[in-house]
């Protein structure tokens, strides 16, 4: 059976675009294609879809629309996944959409949809219960925390700080190690090595290490948007 989808974008031109891209998969489905939040809530609720793609902003007010709605799935529709789409690089909106858990959540930047790869990556992803974060807010959640003082990750070597970006984006200890031509051993050995020196060995699964790792790294972005954003 193929991923029912739900495309939201206010951009006609990006959404026929997206639609596009996503029509020649045989293992995809796009259910819905909506231009603002009212439209894609209710096709949420009409159509039950497995994955919604979302633009992080929307009409009716354009700030955080796409994150506001990941949440609220959260309790309404926990099985649904979310892949929101942004223009913006901004850590604290990755957060926010993890705040809950990054099972089922993807993130990524506008400027990767073209590459048809890594957009059905992100939705297969969370179709199957997994998560997936843009790189470049990897590399943004590195940056901020390697300017704080004394932190953690100025202990790891250089080859564990690339096995942390790779471990934060989501990639199996398999992919890890074909990405930095590593033996599974010597990627379990780096995980080990990572994990221990950020305090998190005592995690109970690699959901929650990588959710920690995340939120770690990200202690310096600061605020989360739900704090910066306040909705009545």
């Amino acid at each position: 059976m193929p991923i029912r989808v739900a495309v939201a974008e206010d951009s006609l031109l990006v959404r026929e675009g997206i639609c596009e891209l996503l029509s020649t998969e045989p293992d995809v489905e796009v259910v819905a294609a909506v231009g603002d939040l009212p439209a894609l809530e209710q096709a949420v609720r009409d159509l039950a879809p497995e994955v919604v793609l979302t633009d992080i902003r929307m009409p009716p007010t354009s700030t955080d629309e796409g994150i506001r709605l990941a949440m609220d799935l959260r309790d309404s529709s926990p099985e649904t996944g979310v892949v929101v789409l942004s223009q913006h690089s901004d850590p604290a909106y990755a957060l926010a959409l993890l705040e809950r858990g990054s099972d089922r959540r993807a993130y990524l930047l506008k400027d990767r949809i073209h590459n048809r790869a890594e957009l059905l990556a992100a939705i297969r992803a969370v179709a199957a219960g997994g998560s997936m974060i843009d790189p470049k807010i990897v590399e943004g959640l590195v940056a901020a925390r390697n300017r704080a003082e004394h932190s953690p990750l100025n202990e790891l070597t250089p080859r564990e700080h690339e096995v942390l970006g790779e471990i934060a984006k989501g990639k199996s200890n398999a992919a890890i190690g074909e990405e930095l031509f590593l033996t599974k051993r010597a990627v379990e050995k780096h995980i080990n090595s990572i994990f221990m020196k950020l305090g998190l060995a005592d995690a109970e699964d690699v959901s929650k290490r990588v959710k920690a790792a995340l939120l770690l790294l990200a202690e310096e972005a600061g605020q989360s948007v739900m704090g910066r954003h306040d909705h009545p």
